[in-house]
């Protein structure tokens, strides 16, 4: 999409192969699902899948027909339906593309039992409830799965479960104590770490790990940045300055007058806003770049456009490139300072940009592809 406004979002395909990569460092002993939900976090699935295309052991996502989209474009690997299936549809189409399906309750079991064929191998996870309490076969509900799978010869089983504070002081422990039980004397594959689990857990990983956040370079760790980690930042969301004020003390900015000057100042107003997917509720102090040195934004985010302050920047004017997160020509600031700022995570700015937001790709990107 082409447009005369200055914003756009740059996504580099090489740092999601970095960071793929610096995941399976991290485990060296499992294979790697690369997670490519909700559009590759906001990145685009297929820029995602062609940059991991012939290095990922799999990719995991949610939607039936996202799976199928990759089988038929000729991807070879794994592919896991992260929620299962939903429908007597998905339950075929399990079986005739040779996906992997996530089953974590009884009402799953049943519909692939009522409606698949088991004449040919078929690959599940069952996923196992280990305190998330989100998705999850429980102690009540396990022992009646196993009786129905062990009817089935022709499917493999991958114990799962999903770690709530890998991330956290409680850490994963106690949740691996609860998987053990769970699982019993089972001695075949299982799939535990998650990005947070990858990187700080090393008993947590298993024989699959699902790095997600990690992939797009944002870390998924309050403590500690993606620079440290290693990571490297994929998407730069971009701008321009398209007009600047001049402020005398006690003069207000922006809707609710929520910043008040409290001396002279230039306020530079950037072709960014909620509509965006920019955070509203950022507040002043959110860090921002312009031509390379980094200040703040001043008052309240507009639906089009917010403020930032340009006092100490004087060289800036009408033109100036302007990073609002990422690493761009206007200098780096990483996705996880803005979140922190707005009271967020990485995971929902890079979901939220609009479609609006033109994309530009650092590599040519796949003919025809969203």
């Amino acid at each position: 999409m082409k447009t005369s406004r200055p914003i756009r979002a740059r996504i580099a395909p090489a740092a999601i192969l970095h960071n793929y990569r610096l995941a399976k460092r991290h485990a060296p002993q499992s294979k790697a699902w690369a997670v490519i939900k909700a559009n590759a976090y906001g990145h685009g699935q297929w820029r995602a899948v062609d940059a991991l295309r012939n290095e990922a052991d799999g990719f995991a996502l949610l939607e039936c027909e996202n799976a199928v989209a990759l089988r038929e474009a000729g991807v070879t690997q794994p592919i896991l339906m992260l929620e299962g299936i939903f429908s007597a549809r998905d339950a075929r189409a399990v079986i005739e593309h040779r996906l992997t399906s996530v089953i974590h309750c009884p009402e799953q079991l049943e519909l692939l039992v009522r409606n698949g064929r088991f004449d040919t191998p078929i690959s599940l996870c069952l996923k196992l409830n280990t305190g998330m309490n989100r998705l999850g076969f429980t102690a009540t509900t396990l022992p009646k799965a196993w009786e129905t799978l062990q009817q089935l010869p022709q499917v493999d089983v991958t114990l799962m479960t999903h770690f709530a504070e890998a991330d956290g002081e409680r850490g994963v422990s106690w949740q691996l104590e609860g998987f053990r039980k769970l699982a019993g004397d089972w001695a075949g594959p299982v799939s535990l770490g998650n990005s947070a689990a990858i990187l700080r857990h090393p008993d947590a990983h298993g024989d699959w790990v699902r790095p997600g956040i990690m992939l797009y370079g944002a870390s998924p760790f309050a403590d500690q940045s993606a620079v440290e980690l290693g990571l490297q930042s994929v998407m730069t969301l971009e701008s321009a300055i398209i007009g600047v004020q001049e402020l005398a003390a006690g003069d207000r900015v922006g809707y609710g007058g929520t910043f008040t000057a409290d001396r002279a100042m230039r306020i530079g107003v950037v072709a960014c806003g909620y509509a965006d997917g920019y955070p509203r509720h950022a507040p002043t102090g959110t860090p921002i770049a312009v031509m390379g040195r980094r200040t703040r934004t001043v008052g309240r985010v507009s639906m089009d456009m917010l403020a930032c302050d340009l006092t100490d920047i004087p060289e800036a004017g009408i033109g100036s490139p302007v990073t609002l997160w990422g690493q761009g020509i206007a200098g780096t600031v990483p996705a996880d300072e803005v979140a922190t700022a707005a009271g967020t995570i990485a995971y929902e700015l890079f979901c939220a940009v609009a479609p609006r937001v033109p994309v530009v790709v650092d590599q040519p990107d796949v003919a025809g592809r969203p």
